[in-house]
């Protein structure tokens, strides 16, 4: 059975009509079920990850600060939205679920956090939207228990991992790929191990055809025995945040290679959404499950 990791503090965590969209993590699972595709025992509620294991990749002063809402009005404004007490509860429960889900996975080959991706999360310091590096979390821990010594990270979202990219700079058992718009946020990228800067507007075509080449390279090279997804729909030429011009249905296929890739070199694979801010909430909701469909399409 594929296991979903979800939580219900979701809708607490920002004031009511906050520009994030929050309510995707709400609408999302609740589309899955309508369609039969998964069902409610499929759901797991991660507890809140422990102090000790959030300091593998955040430093001491960086969690104090969160935990005593701290921060300076700069800080806060480089994360992007007001930090409460449970909004860092909610990023505690979703960094657990990302580890989980790669427990999951080993077993069945895929796992999926219905939230998560917050690959612009530095070891002491938050910005675009991300408070705690999930990803990095999870294989900071994976990595200390030496479950695996070599893991990828796959970074589909528009915007570069550059998160994921400085804590793991000096990592060699993992691997950073980040393929994104080049002229998207951040403004300044950090360097990945490998990164693939988009132009604008680039369409379904040839994203797709660059990502099945490049990650065929980058996993016979690499040899990982594990991958973190990040499954951004911020793609979506609908996005209002990101410069790429994918359909729903590129975006689908997009999915598509990197689940049939993990499958074709029998790596097990653990996915988050990432970011999705087009206009209209009913694309978001259906290229977030569209991951979801191909994810169980592949791996029941």
């Amino acid at each position: 059975m594929i296991k979903i990791a979800y939580s219900p503090v979701y809708k607490y965590a920002l004031p009511p009509g906050h520009r994030f969209p929050m309510s995707k993590y709400e609408l999302l699972p609740q589309q899955l079920l309508y369609e039969g595709l998964v069902s409610e025992e499929q759901f797991f509620h991660p507890p809140q990850l422990e102090s000790e294991d959030i300091l593998l990749t955040h430093t001491v002063e960086y969690l104090n600060k969160l935990e005593t809402l701290d921060l300076s009005r700069k800080e806060i404004r480089d994360i992007g939205f007001p930090v409460t007490k449970a909004l860092i509860e909610r990023g505690k429960h979703i960094a657990n679920g990302t580890l989980l889900c790669a427990e999951y996975a080993a077993e069945r080959g895929v796992s999926l956090n219905i939230a998560g991706g917050t690959h612009h999360a530095f070891a002491n310091r938050g910005e675009g939207f991300c408070v705690f590096n999930d990803f990095a979390i999870a294989i900071n821990i994976l990595l200390q228990r030496k479950t695996y010594h070599k893991i990828l990270i796959v970074d589909l979202d528009v915007h570069q991992g550059n998160g994921n990219a400085k804590i793991f700079e000096n990592e060699s058992r993992v691997f950073t790929f980040s393929m994104h718009g080049e002229r998207n946020y951040p403004l300044r990228k950090e360097t990945s191990d490998l990164d693939i800067g988009l132009a604008d507007n680039t369409r379904d075509d040839e994203y797709l055809r660059i990502l099945k080449s490049r990650l065929s390279y980058v996993i016979e090279s690499f040899e990982p025995q594990f991958v973190f997804y990040l499954a951004g729909v911020d793609v979506l030429e609908t996005d209002k945040l990101g410069r790429l011009a994918l359909t729903r249905d590129g975006c689908k296929e997009r999915d598509r290679i990197v689940f049939e890739q993990c499958k074709e070199y029998a790596l097990s694979v653990t996915v988050s959404m990432g970011g999705g801010y087009s206009k209209r909430l009913s694309d978001i909701i259906d290229a977030h499950a569209n991951t979801f469909r191909v994810a169980f399409e592949l791996f029941e």
